[in-house]
């Protein structure tokens, strides 16, 4: 029975609906741009879960095409005088093309000056019964395409046609082109199977990956050039800060090595640009001594912008653009993290968590935590993750308020007579003067009460405690004592932080190493 061509269209689209299409394209001239290795690579995508390829050049395509009956989207490449089009320009590359066998014929469908209109093009694929898949930079021409009546949309021209090119993929476009109701593939700069995979979760019809296949040139290129960018940034020590409601600390630090620090108290009557400046000024006595900078601060750190999560601590204005700031006087880019995330990363890679699922709480003039879950430090969407001591709970009063203001170094300090600040408490309660011991186990009480609730949430190894108040005499023992009653699986194991007060800065050094 002869299939019409509705039923030849969407036969040919079903054979790869939600799978991987390869692009079989050597780098031009270079020693595997021969039709017998694309042949190979071909074969060998096809063998290992691809359900479709595209090809460029006729030489290749017709070699292809005889070795498989595989859907093919072929296209010609030329370069132009006259136009920035290369993506099958000319009529005669779409008959060209039809008649070596593709069953898809891909071309630039953007909106340049170009030898041969959009809808030419389509309607000399369709009149030799091919589908029509337009290449297409942003969401205007993919409209376009659509009311000309193209059979499938590709993402493929997406940072390409001007301006800095993108790193990452399109998955804004490609979202924007599934709604017009056309299948779309997504491709370009799809390197990782993750980015693969949320192309799909997006809606598109197939993902189209090439460098990262069938380019081994590129491949090696992106290896070298880590490894190079990773020798280059540990050749010599980092520079990190760590900028807290109480002390400023700038360190160089060399893996889980502390080479030097310099401190201060933090200002707070000073506003964002002036511990900006401190910061600079501590750093001053080795400019040339550090290869890359990382810095750990209160709060919210997203995009490089900083914004106070409890101003009480210290009050930031939100969207500072602290990484902009400091690059400026640093002399090169600064890495950010929230201060307990990068702590919670130096315990995982050097201190008390080593190596296991763990979440970290530092009790100090707030209360702030990270989580490290399957080797991945928790950043969340906006930076928030970890941010434990705004977790509600009920005060005295029966009101609910932020864990932080129950238990951590500032709520000591307030319930202190005279306004003694934590450490006399500590030393009093070493004393064991009553009114003293009866302020640290209130905050001992609600911090133990967050570490159970936190085991709950993350069933991680290991809890570590750090900060000034979590890791003072005595500390650690009253939360595993409170929590001592608490059946096996429930009970979370305490830990006091390795790394001290230099956690946050171990932490950051080597995030901004791994980002480098």
């Amino acid at each position: 029975m002869n299939m019409s061509c509705e039923d030849i269209v969407a036969d040919c689209l079903k054979r790869f609906a939600s799978s991987l299409v390869v692009s079989c394209q050597p780098v031009p001239d270079g020693p595997l741009d021969h039709p017998d290795q694309v042949v190979g690579f071909a074969l060998a995508a096809l063998a290992s879960g691809g359900r479709g390829l595209r090809i460029e050049g006729l030489d290749n395509l017709k070699a292809v095409r005889a070795a498989t009956d595989a859907p093919i989207i072929g296209l010609i490449k030329r370069d132009l005088d006259t136009s920035p089009v290369r993506i099958t320009p000319f009529i005669d590359d779409v008959v060209a093309l039809a008649e070596a066998g593709a069953d898809i014929i891909a071309f630039d469908a953007t909106d340049r000056v170009r030898p041969t209109a959009v809808a030419d093009l389509c309607a000399a694929v369709h009149a030799h019964g091919k589908l029509a898949m337009a290449d297409i930079s942003n969401i205007a021409e993919a409209r376009a395409a659509v009311e000309l009546g193209v059979d499938v949309v590709g993402t493929t021209m997406s940072g390409y046609t001007g301006g800095p090119e993108q790193i990452d993929p399109d998955f804004q476009l490609l979202s924007a082109a599934v709604r017009l109701g056309r299948p779309v593939i997504a491709e370009g700069r799809i390197r990782v199977p993750e980015q693969a995979a949320e192309a799909i979760r997006l809606g598109a019809h197939g993902v189209v990956v090439g460098s990262a296949i069938t380019r081994p040139e590129h491949i090696t290129q992106w290896f070298a050039e880590a490894i190079d960018g990773a020798r280059q940034s540990t050749a010599r020590p980092a520079l990190a800060f760590d900028l807290g409601g109480t002390k400023t600390l700038v360190a160089l630090v060399d893996g889980d090595r502390v080479i030097a620090t310099a401190e201060r108290a933090t200002r707070r009557e000073l506003d964002p640009d002036g511990w900006c400046d401190a910061i600079a000024e501590l750093a001053a006595p080795w400019q040339g001594r550090f290869g890359v900078v990382g810095g750990a601060v209160t709060g919210i750190v997203d995009k490089g912008r900083w914004t106070a999560l409890n101003p009480g601590t210290l009050a930031v204005a939100a969207g500072y653009p602290l990484a902009d700031a400091l690059a400026s006087r640093l002399g090169q880019p600064v890495t950010l993290c929230n201060d307990a995330q990068a702590a919670a990363w130096g315990e995982f890679r050097f201190g008390a968590g080593t190596g296991e699922d763990m979440v970290f709480v530092t009790v100090s003039t707030g209360i702030g935590g990270g989580a490290v879950i399957g080797g991945r430090l928790l950043v969340g969407r906006g930076g928030l993750a970890g941010s434990v001591g705004g977790l509600r709970a009920t005060a005295p009063d029966g009101s609910l308020v932020a864990f932080e203001t129950l238990a951590s170094g500032s709520f000591i300090a307030e319930a202190a007579p005279k306004g003694q600040a934590a450490p006399a408490v500590f030393a009093a309660a070493g004393r064991g003067e009553p009114w003293a011991e009866a302020i640290v186990d209130r905050s001992a009480d609600v911090v133990a009460r967050l570490c159970g609730n936190l085991q709950l949430l993350f069933d991680p190894a290991v809890i570590v405690v750090g900060g000034g108040v979590g890791l003072a005499s005595g500390y650690r023992e009253r939360l595993v004592a409170r929590l001592a009653d608490l059946p096996p699986h429930l009970k979370p194991e305490i830990r006091a932080a390795a790394l001290g007060k230099t956690a946050g800065v171990i932490g950051v050094a080597d995030l901004a190493r791994r980002t480098s």
